[in-house]
């Protein structure tokens, strides 16, 4: 079965990238951010310190919602192609054109970030903006190496639900 063969490494990769690479990096933006704060200093610091914690927990939230609702939605998957093949691909389809029509809107983002993170860092004079762009620079490039192995990811699974759309 193409469908799930490719399925389940689309869904173990994500999986994986959630709970060994996502998680973790948000857990240690935390610890980063708090440690920071806890050392009471102003400027620079409080401006590396305050993303770091705002993104820290945005990562660790999607790297634990994904990597610990996987295993359930791939069984969840697996059991309706078993009764409905032609519907399951169809929702698969459905959901991952959702998924790759996002792309576009993540990399825009980390795109302003970058952006906006070098104009404060080489445009300003304050020592807590300078702070602040160096961290977006540094969640711009974790966001678009993230992004980039799940839109890879994405698009050889689509690719595949697409190729069997069009046979039936």
């Amino acid at each position: 079965m193409k469908f799930l063969e490719t399925m389940l490494p689309y869904f173990q990769g994500e999986k994986l990238e959630a709970l060994v690479f996502i998680l973790p990096i948000g857990l240690l933006c935390l610890v980063f951010g708090g440690w920071l704060i806890s050392e009471g200093q102003q400027g620079f610091t409080r401006g590396v310190a305050i993303p770091f914690v705002a993104m820290g927990l945005i990562i660790s939230i999607i790297g634990g919602t994904v990597g610990f609702r996987t295993p359930a939605q791939t069984t969840q998957i697996q059991q309706a192609f078993m009764i409905d093949q032609l519907k399951t691909i169809k929702a698969e389809s459905d959901r991952i054109e959702k998924v790759n029509r996002a792309w576009s809107w993540y990399l825009g983002i980390w795109v302003v970030f970058g952006i906006l993170g070098l104009g404060l860092r080489l445009l300003t004079n304050s020592d807590f903006l300078q702070g602040l762009g160096i961290a977006l620079v540094f969640f711009a490039g974790v966001g678009l190496l993230i992004d980039g192995f799940a839109d890879r990811r994405a698009r050889i699974y689509s690719d595949v639900i697409h190729e069997l759309n069009r046979a039936n």
